[in-house]
């Protein structure tokens, strides 16, 4: 199977490429805490296996993963669902029992980074560039999805923003470093993973000590006892593949949709 690494590939070879499939994939996320069992690489790694797959599935080539991101300070009312006392000043991830710091850039400097990205992009004369983003902030988000808009409405390439990760009917578990997240690892990078770094199973794990949070806790309904739910330490690469899988397919439904609008 052909190589469909940007950084891989001699000048013939990417611009034959992009004569036949002019779209070029941009996986970002940044280095954070994942807890002490997963990789501060989870979010980026996992759009970078999205990119690429759905590069060999679509055609196109994928950039070299951008190991970047943003995060702002939590509320009030979600310190509190998570477990804390409400007062205390937390960015994203970077709870005070972690052992180091995520990676996070300061939002506008972000912006102005991936705004050059997009910038060169389009001066190679991409039709059709794809934002693969592994990262959930709402304001890392937001930032890729208003230049997304921007690039798309000024210049004449598209940039489409997707995220890496959907799940089908019935599966609740978006939380941070929980078993989704963990499952997906495991599968992509079962090396990766050591959930004997958490504690013995049986034993609960507490949201301010780990970092490993629920969605439940992010949307504001917490469980009484600030523990996790969707338990990492019953992780299965399974479950993992299934969702990665799914998720491909969604997302290059939609980039052949696009495709076939540019021919």
């Amino acid at each position: 199977m052909r190589t469909v690494k940007f950084e891989m590939l001699r000048p013939s070879e990417i611009l034959k490429e992009k004569e036949r499939c002019s779209v070029v994939y941009f996986p970002i996320g940044p280095l954070e805490w994942h807890g002490p069992h997963l990789p501060l690489g989870m979010d980026p790694l996992n759009a970078q296996a999205v990119a690429t797959k759905l590069a060999e599935k679509t055609g196109g080539v994928v950039l070299p993963t951008f190991y970047w991101g943003t995060e702002r300070e939590r509320s009030p009312e979600m310190l509190k669902d998570i477990g804390f006392k409400g007062d205390e000043w937390i960015k994203g991830m970077d709870f005070p029992a972690n052992t180091m710091k995520s990676f996070y850039a300061v939002e506008d400097v972000f912006g102005v980074a991936v705004r050059e990205y997009l910038r060169l992009l389009t001066e190679q004369g991409y039709k059709l560039i794809v934002i693969v983003n592994g990262h959930g902030a709402s304001n890392h988000i937001h930032t890729l999805e208003r230049l997304a808009a921007e690039f798309t409405a000024e210049t004449s390439s598209t940039v489409y923003y997707t995220i890496t990760t959907f799940l089908e009917s019935g599966m609740q578990d978006f939380g941070h470093a929980t078993k989704m997240e963990t499952s997906i690892m495991g599968y992509l990078h079962p090396e990766c993973v050591d959930v004997s770094e958490l504690p013995h199973k049986g034993s609960d794990i507490r949201n301010i000590d780990y970092a490993v949070v629920d969605h439940e806790s992010f949307i504001g309904t917490p469980n009484e006892k600030r523990t996790v739910i969707h338990d990492p330490r019953e992780y299965d690469p399974e479950v993992g593949k299934k969702i990665v899988e799914y998720s491909v397919d969604l997302i290059a439904q939609k980039i052949q949709d696009l495709i076939n609008r540019q021919k």
